[in-house]
């Protein structure tokens, strides 16, 4: 099992800066992904960005240029740091970690709110 906490969101205004932080702790499978995912009232949740255990990121188009996503291997620990953020920024911002070893492993941190207002 592996647990996420989740720091960091609020509110801001638009064009402002944001930074959430995810610490992963219990059975750290060494090749792994971590990464934020989002989901706005009535849509889907979809990818923000993600970052392997090898360094290699990925960004939704939305926010490139825009968020970052560093990790700190020895923490387990990501942060999608966020700037200039805009109003259709605003959504539930979710933790995810997946590995595989043997089977599929996915696990989902609680979620925090993240708020542009214009």
């Amino acid at each position: 099992q592996v647990q996420l906490v989740e720091s960091g969101g609020g509110l801001v205004q638009a064009g402002g800066s944001l930074r959430l932080s995810c610490a992963a702790s219990g059975t750290i499978i060494s090749a792994n992904t971590m990464g934020w995912y989002r989901q706005a009232p009535g849509k889907q949740r979809e990818l923000v960005a993600d970052i392997t255990s090898d360094g290699i990121t990925n960004y939704a188009e939305s926010v490139k240029g825009r968020f970052t996503i560093p990790r700190d291997y020895a923490r387990n620990t990501i942060t999608l740091q966020m700037n200039s953020l805009k109003p259709e920024d605003t959504a539930v911002y979710y933790c995810n970690f997946r590995a595989t070893y043997r089977r599929d492993y996915n696990f989902w941190g609680q979620g925090t709110q993240v708020t542009v207002s214009s």
